[in-house]
């Protein structure tokens, strides 16, 4: 039987991006309380079959994230502050070709990758490092260095949770979350049957990152203590093997979530998400909506 396939999205300003078999779709709240929606364009790698191979998808599927989430972010913030340009339509996917807007996007991956690499991967590993006069043991500096990766993770979220607009986001991203809950279980797509759904999601890019850091746990006490600047270089070299595998055991969690063993694997994640989805409002909710039927609608068109 063939794997199924998952919908997933991003919340952005005032809007949200869902993915579909083969196309995105962003949907956007206006200043003038109209909800606007748009096509997105998949990164050439999308649908390609290398997209498919397990292990390998991992780092293509958080690239095209990436990627995406630029995108809708910088196209969000233009239509949620009032742009008038021209809106774009199934038929007229928003074009990726000028130069600019590659360079734009480039710098700003390059730009994420190097900080992240940096605070959430460096930085426990420098700080892990200068206590081995008092943890000498090769295990125990890993197990230090992913708990302050994850000490981190949870307090950057938590600061950047209290800017008001990313607290709306937050929202979005809950409202993403209960939509694409509502459409897996067959339930009509209407606000009011909607909000019987949580805002927390096993496929969760937030449930990603913490499998990502206990993941690296492992992988690195594997590597046991080698030199310093030998650590430095397998922290960015085995970021792919980290992320091939953290999306596998993501895509088994969704496959199996009812069973025990894996509802008990994937708590942590779904607890985590409590500081990145929040309730949404019904307005926000239909934003939601209106990205879900249109990836719908356009996946349709396509078989």
């Amino acid at each position: 039987m063939s794997n199924p396939f998952f919908y997933g999205g991003q919340a952005v300003i005032e809007g949200v991006v869902i993915r579909g078999l083969r196309c995105v779709y962003l949907a956007v709240r206006d200043p003038n309380g109209a909800i606007k929606t748009e096509m997105i364009p998949l990164w050439s790698l999308a649908n390609q079959r290398i997209r498919r191979v397990p292990l390998i998808r991992g780092t293509v599927v958080l690239l095209e994230t990436m990627i995406l989430g630029v995108r809708a972010l910088n196209r969000s913030a233009e239509i949620s502050a009032g742009g008038t340009e021209q809106k774009v339509t199934v038929t007229q996917p928003v074009s990726s070709s000028n130069t600019s807007d590659r360079l734009g996007v480039a710098a700003s991956m390059v730009f994420a990758l190097t900080l992240g690499i940096g605070i959430f991967f460096l930085v426990p590993l420098m700080i892990a490092r200068s206590l081995d006069p008092i943890f000498p043991s090769s295990l125990v500096s890993n197990i230090i260095e992913g708990l302050v990766r994850l000490a981190f993770l949870v307090g950057y979220i938590w600061g950047i949770g209290r800017i008001p607009t990313v607290k709306r986001v937050f929202e979005y991203h809950g409202a993403e979350h209960m939509t694409i809950h509502a459409y897996e279980h067959g339930v009509s797509l209407q606000p009011d049957l909607i909000r019987r759904f949580p805002t927390a999601h096993p496929r969760c890019g937030t449930a990603f990152l913490l499998i990502v850091i206990l993941v690296s746990i492992v992988i690195f006490a594997l590597l046991g203590h080698p030199p310093l600047w030998i650590a430095v270089i397998s922290r960015v070299l085995f970021l792919p093997v980290i992320a091939g595998v953290s999306y596998e055991l993501i895509r088994l969690s969704g496959t199996y979530g009812t069973n025990k063993f894996a509802r008990i694997f994937i708590y942590p994640g779904l607890l985590l998400q409590k500081l990145t989805c929040k309730d949404p409002d019904d307005s926000q909710i239909e934003v939601a909506i209106a990205a879900m039927n249109e990836t719908l609608a356009q996946d349709a068109r396509s078989n």
